[in-house]
């Protein structure tokens, strides 16, 4: 009786032991990779501006996990606040990750993104972006992952298509209207930004024919004042009676969509009638988190 106990107990901890490898274990693949999902954006010192990030992530969670190519995914931060890249990355070489997709949640090349990002991750090694990285105290770590870094938001019609949408819902009358789109902008990328604005523009006015396009900003080039956003508007309304104003952002930032484009707008006579707006920005979009878990798996699927 006694041997059949321990015959007994043996084998529920031979089984328990099993059952809590399988729970644990790295998801590795038949190829011995195990790939991870890291969606990187700006950062700010706005909550909502953060949970409007931090929502998307749960939005594609599933989808992402589903076909289990990819078997972990987080958020990173690039300044303000954590979690930042360099922590995110660590846990991913914690957690025993071979590769990491990273997908710059950003609109268009900018420092940031074409300088900046690859800095932070050992990939590239620019004077100006290291320094700005010093300055800001935005720590750089070159993880044992490989990382695979995708495109972004402007190289696919989806900015286009989510501005439209916006425009609809503000629109009264085309024809009397222009529009004016306020982004963050850059001064070394200033072409990139314009020919994005340009793009929307001439795809917003063909779709629903507004026959005038005017751009400000908010941050960099008009370095945070809203006298970019007055200047844009007042071109509009030379022409037309009213102007739509949409802040081409991606996430509600209270100093921009508030603050700095509400006060630029105040200071036009009758503003109430003649400039629609609405501080909202591209998140939420159901096109931005397929498009997430598009290029997702098609980087995935090639590594």
């Amino acid at each position: 009786m006694e041997k059949l106990f321990l015959f007994i107990l043996s084998g529920a901890i031979a089984f328990s032991f099993s059952g809590c490898k399988h729970k644990g274990a790295s998801t590795h693949s038949s190829s011995g990779k195990k790939i991870g999902l890291l969606l990187v954006n700006h950062g700010s010192r706005s909550e909502t501006w953060r949970n409007a990030l931090l929502d998307l992530e749960k939005q594609v969670t599933d989808s992402v996990l589903k076909d289990g190519k990819i078997t972990g995914i987080k958020t990173a931060f690039m300044e303000y606040t954590e979690p930042s890249i360099a922590t995110r990355l660590k846990e991913f070489d914690q957690e025993g990750f071979t590769d990491v997709v990273l997908v710059p949640v950003f609109l268009t090349v900018s420092p940031h993104t074409f300088d900046d990002i690859p800095t932070i991750i050992g990939q590239k090694e620019d004077p100006q972006s290291k320094e700005m990285l010093k300055l800001e105290k935005i720590e750089r770590y070159t993880p044992k992952a490989s990382i695979h870094i995708t495109p972004m938001l402007d190289f696919t019609k989806i900015v286009k298509t989510n501005v439209l949408r916006r425009v609809k819902y503000l629109s009264v009358n085309p024809a009397e209207e222009g529009l004016v789109l306020i982004g963050y902008g850059d001064e070394t990328y200033h072409k990139d930004w314009l020919n994005l604005f340009d793009e929307i523009g001439t795809y917003v006015n063909a779709e629903k024919g507004l026959g005038a396009l005017s751009s400000g900003w908010c941050g960099h080039v008009a370095g945070y004042n809203s006298d970019s956003t007055t200047v844009a508007i007042e071109r509009i309304l030379r022409f037309k009676k009213r102007a739509v104003v949409v802040p081409v952002l991606v996430a509600h930032d209270e100093m921009f969509q508030v603050k700095i484009i509400g006060d630029g707008i105040n200071k036009i006579k009758d503003s109430k009638t003649r400039v629609l707006y609405k501080p909202d920005a591209i998140l939420p979009d159901s096109e931005v988190r397929q498009w997430v878990i598009d290029i997702t798996r098609q980087f995935a699927g090639k590594i």
